[in-house]
């Protein structure tokens, strides 16, 4: 009967481990990629459910899905030490695995869109920089002959709102 308790303790020990894993696997990935708030909400809620999963597993499968303290205890004292131990040394040997790669890609497919760039380029050059010449010299005939219109219609203007205040504010109405 102790030999089965202290197996199912050991049991439970390595399922705080497992999950004190996951939970830096977690950890990680916040690290390594920058998340939003709702993807870090549903990270939170997978690794609770993988937790549950895990734990039920073990209970059901070790202990016939009788639950005992000492189980409880042994889940927190597994995982403390996987934390207090060994959780430092896993984060900063992945995430530096995780960064060297991400680096490592990022050269690769900087390698591959060159030389799209420079036909992007040379095709830029080609077809759009005549046809930015032709709008933009289009663009600067119809502003001039706007231009024009609208300085000989203010004048108009104004030579109308000068005779008209003219008008109200002279004192001999007959000079009009």
């Amino acid at each position: 009967m102790i030999t089965n308790q202290a197996i199912l303790f050991a049991i439970f020990l390595l399922n705080g481990v497992i999950i004190g894993f996951l939970f830096d696997i977690f950890r990680i990935l916040r690290k390594s990629f920058k998340t939003s708030d709702i993807v870090t909400y549903i990270e939170d809620i997978l690794f609770w459910i993988f937790t549950g999963i895990i734990i039920l597993y073990s209970i059901f499968t070790f202990n016939n899905g009788e639950i005992r303290l000492f189980m409880i205890i042994a889940v927190i004292i597994g995982s403390g030490i996987y934390l207090l131990y060994i959780s430092s040394y896993v984060i900063k040997i992945n995430v530096t695995i995780i960064l060297f790669c991400k680096k490592i890609i990022h050269k690769i497919f900087s390698i591959l869109i060159f030389p799209i760039k420079i036909i992007l380029t040379f095709l830029r050059k080609i077809l759009i920089k005549p046809v930015d010449f032709i709008i933009l010299n289009i663009r600067k005939t119809f502003k001039t002959i706007f231009n024009k219109n609208t300085k000989n219609n203010t004048k108009i203007i104004k030579k109308d709102k000068k005779s008209y205040f003219l008008k109200i504010f002279s004192k001999n109405k007959k000079d009009f």
